[in-house]
């Protein structure tokens, strides 16, 4: 079995949609820090989204682990044309679009973005890679709300819109159990 303990990376203080953009994080929180890397097993392995924002986190709470490279395939969602606009902004001016983007998410993308159905399949290959590069190994990803979130819908069975509901915070660590012929085991939200 592999574990793959997701940690959604330090917060950016971004009041726009932050996907693909590569926008700086705040690790100021040294004592958070020290507690979310105590949490997480002292031999796995440990990877990120190449996005500065989880890099910087991941080697934050590294320690002593093993360090695989950044993955590209680990990154948010490519919300487009809506990279730095706020919610408001992105409702204002695609009122349809936005809302079928968050009430049936699935095939819906924004502009020059990606869908859920999309960034669930990248992150989903990127992961399976690791998993059968490294098995039976602990595995650290450092990544991003959305993409973490496609992991949670696919290991639970629920559906995208269901796992919009679910609250990933910065730091926060969510561990998926892997079978490697069974897929998923089941889920843990670490506190």
């Amino acid at each position: 079995m592999t574990n793959i303990y997701w940690v959604r990376h330090g917060p950016t203080h971004e009041k726009t949609f932050v996907g693909q953009r590569d926008v700086p994080v705040d690790l100021s929180d040294t004592d958070l820090i020290a507690r979310v890397s105590a949490a997480l097993p002292p031999r796995a392995l440990v990877v990120s989204s190449d996005l500065t924002r989880s890099i910087d986190t991941a080697t934050a709470i590294q320690g002593d682990r093993t360090r695989l490279p950044h993955r590209k395939g680990l990154r948010e969602f490519d919300f487009g044309a809506w990279d730095g606009l706020h919610f408001s902004q992105v409702a204002a001016q695609w009122p349809d679009l936005s809302r079928a983007y968050w009430e049936r998410p699935g095939d819906t993308a924004p502009p020059g973005g990606e869908s859920w159905n999309t960034a669930a399949a990248r992150v989903t290959a990127d992961i399976t890679d690791l998993i059968q590069a490294h098995p039976r190994r602990d595995i650290i990803a450092v990544a991003h709300f959305g993409a973490i979130l496609t992991q949670v819908a696919m290991a639970g069975g629920i559906t995208p819109y269901q796992a919009l509901s679910h609250r990933i915070d910065n730091f926060s660590i969510t561990e998926i159990q892997m079978r490697p012929t069974f897929g998923v085991a089941r889920i843990n939200y670490l506190p």
